[in-house]
């Protein structure tokens, strides 16, 4: 019998099958006479089920995947490979329910960890790579950090997971060819994945700009206007004068966000020619009162009355969101877009701290400020940004920039990290923690002396005023991941049960006492982490 035929005889058994033997009856040759058409049906079917199988021939074996590259960083320590083994394992270890104890968060210590792990370049032990994606894939807050230890085997690996997809979208770690070779370049950038030529964009950039830019010019007009999106917001990581040409043609892209995101990264560029054509605009817009330089000196505003061609073309959007007047967005705009060294010049040689000072004329005043701060934080203008801020101990609503913590942690972003932590330290101090969270986190980790010591005496106060220190579990847990860790030893005297006060809420002192006894024991077995990957290397 032919392999058509058995494959007809068969497709005859299945169809009698379906239908009943009444209605279709089974081919005659396959029927034992004198036995009904049914069990016929069933004793022809294993038949041919059996013949099937043992004439199955087996598939051709897929095509081995290429070998791993090469991973040439040196290996973890075994306790370091051991710790990071207790990490991701713990990643997946159901929770104890609501209360934490008073053992350390190892969920929260992984990013610290991978962190660390980075900043000495190990590799990551082969056996780890899949729960290292696996944890990645649950955490987008640990990719780049993850995905830079997983490094080019991570990414071969990646390959062959489609769970593990993202990590060849958003992969941060550069390629590791030979940005000399031009060859291999070329046909990386023509043939490679996105990510693959963003972190080949950004390695090419990091050696030689000018290559960079003729690299992504060669292929601009060709691209998706979301990859040229992506390609342009690369751009900000060494953002020069030399990008300002490019940048130029990219104003006049058919798509609306590359047109945008081309004005503002120029507006970065204080000596760009848009730059210069903002400042311009604004400047007719903001002047001083006919008392000028007096001491009654005020700054009057006039905003624009339109959103001509050659604005729009400079990236402002002409229509405003819904609730928001006209000639107040396109002020904001033009200011915004404007170099903070145009407002000494043309208010009166005045500094930043004075023309913040100066009262502003018809209620403009928090349009004027809060264009200012947005400003400042893209120029990342320390001395605007420290005018905006205004002194520590000043309460945020009577403050000189804006009342948004989201705001003026991005001010403080601009500020030396010494004097950014100095700064919260005597918020803190003034204020207490119940605004802090926010601007605790742009300080660097891990925090200054002065910086621990308010935020660690500001949490005892809290515990001396006889609250549960869950109202301050976002500023504990970040104390947990940002105290100094020699700062373990001072902090021992918190963890004993103080005595209640009166009006003290019931059990708070043992709440604090458990709270303090896991940030101690957090902050040992981060010292412990830090000298684990110290340590020889295998």
């Amino acid at each position: 019998m032919t392999g058509t035929t058995s494959t007809s005889l068969w497709e005859e058994l299945v169809t009698s099958a379906l239908l009943g033997t009444d209605r279709r009856t089974p081919p005659a040759e396959v029927l034992t006479p004198g036995k009904h058409a049914p069990a016929g049906l069933l004793d022809a079917a294993a038949v041919q089920t059996v013949r099937r199988r043992a004439g199955l021939l087996p598939a051709p074996a897929a095509a081995l995947p290429e070998p791993a590259p090469h991973d040439a960083r040196p290996r973890l320590p075994p306790p370091a490979r051991r710790r990071l083994a207790q990490l991701l394992a713990d990643r997946s270890a159901p929770s104890a329910g609501g209360r934490r104890g008073t053992a350390p968060d190892l969920t929260e210590l992984l990013p610290q960890w991978l962190a660390a792990a980075n900043d000495h370049k190990y590799q990551a032990p082969a056996s780890v790579l899949p729960a290292l994606l696996d944890a990645a894939r649950a955490r987008t807050d640990l990719r780049p950090q993850a995905l830079t230890f997983a490094g080019p085997r991570g990414l071969w690996l990646a390959r062959l997971n489609p769970e593990w997809k993202f990590a060849l979208r958003g992969a941060s770690g550069g390629p590791t060819l030979d940005t000399d070779d031009a060859e291999a370049v070329r046909r990386l950038w023509e043939e490679g994945l996105f990510a693959e030529r963003v972190a080949l964009l950004a390695a090419v950039r990091a050696h030689d700009a000018d290559k960079a830019l003729a690299l992504l010019a060669a292929t601009w007009s060709t691209e998706r206007a979301e990859d040229r999106l992506m390609f342009l917001d690369s751009l900000r990581t060494g953002l020069s004068d030399a990008d300002e040409a490019f940048l130029e043609k990219a104003l006049s892209d058919r798509s609306r966000n590359v047109r945008a995101t081309a004005a503002e990264l120029l507006s970065a560029l204080p000596h760009s020619a848009l730059a210069g054509r903002m400042a311009a605009r604004a400047a007719s817009c903001i002047s001083l009162d006919r008392s000028g330089d007096g001491a009654d000196a005020a700054i009057v505003v006039e905003a624009p009355h339109e959103c001509d061609a050659d604005m729009q073309r400079d990236g402002v959007v002409p229509n405003p969101p819904s609730g928001r007047g006209e000639r107040s967005w396109w002020l904001g705009q033009l200011v915004e877009a404007a170099p903070m060294a145009t407002w000494p010049v043309r208010l009166g040689g005045r500094t930043a701290d004075e023309l913040v000072a100066l009262p502003v004329a018809d209620d403009w005043g928090d349009e004027l400020h809060a264009a200012w701060c947005r400003a400042a934080v893209r120029q990342r203008d320390a001395e605007w940004s420290r005018a905006l801020l205004g002194p520590p101990g000043t309460p945020p609503e009577t403050g000189p920039g804006t009342t948004s913590l989201a705001e003026r942690a991005k001010l403080l972003a601009a500020l030396p990290a010494g004097e950014r932590a100095g700064w919260v330290a005597e918020f803190i101090a003034a204020h207490g923690l119940s605004e802090a969270f926010q601007l605790l986190g742009v300080c660097q980790v891990p925090w200054s002396e002065p910086l621990g010591r308010s935020v660690v005496d500001a949490l005892d106060i809290a515990r001396d005023a006889g609250s549960y220190p869950w109202s301050f579990s976002g500023v504990m847990g970040l104390a947990e991941r940002c105290l100094a860790p020699e700062e373990a030893g001072r902090l021992e005297i918190l963890t004993a049960t103080p005595d209640e006060p009166e009006g003290a809420s019931p059990g708070a002192g043992g709440y604090w006492s458990e709270a303090f006894q896991r940030l101690v024991s957090t902050l040992r077995l981060r010292a412990t982490m830090g000298a684990e990957l110290r340590g020889p290397a295998e």
